[in-house]
């Protein structure tokens, strides 16, 4: 296979997992995240530009000390260097898709849970897909 194809819509939907990265480019790279009701990503800075793509639920980002409502179908961009809080204020699930530029996971890595997520100390190492 050379890059990714698929229904990104249908693929985030069906995710149950907190994080799963489908696919890592040498330059950017796709991941899938799930936040349960209440659930947050918690404050985070990371040195990637990243887009955010709502396709379930409702909630709000803050960036920037700026808080404001997301709901399905918003796309979020995250410059490198910026704050920035994703939280589910509805009651069902909230799925995304995220593009990290340059990539910023393990390839293929998946966590159930955002706890799992947070004892990884490992980052991309250089390791594309394909």
């Amino acid at each position: 296979m050379h890059g990714f194809i698929q229904n990104i819509k249908q693929r985030s939907e069906l995710n149950t997992d907190f994080r799963r990265v489908l696919y890592t480019a040498k330059y950017s790279q796709l991941v899938l995240m799930l936040l349960k009701p209440g659930q947050e990503t918690g404050f985070d800075t990371h040195m990637q530009d990243q887009f955010f793509r709502l396709e379930k639920g409702m909630g709000h980002v803050i960036m920037g000390g700026v808080t404001t409502e997301i709901y399905s179908g918003f796309g979020i961009l995250v410059p490198a260097g910026a704050n920035h809080n994703i939280i589910n204020t509805g009651q069902i699930d909230m799925q995304l898709y995220i593009i990290y530029s340059p990539p910023n996971h393990l390839d293929g890595s998946v966590y159930h849970t955002s706890l799992q997520a947070s004892a990884v100390s490992k980052h991309f190492d250089g390791q594309t897909t394909e």
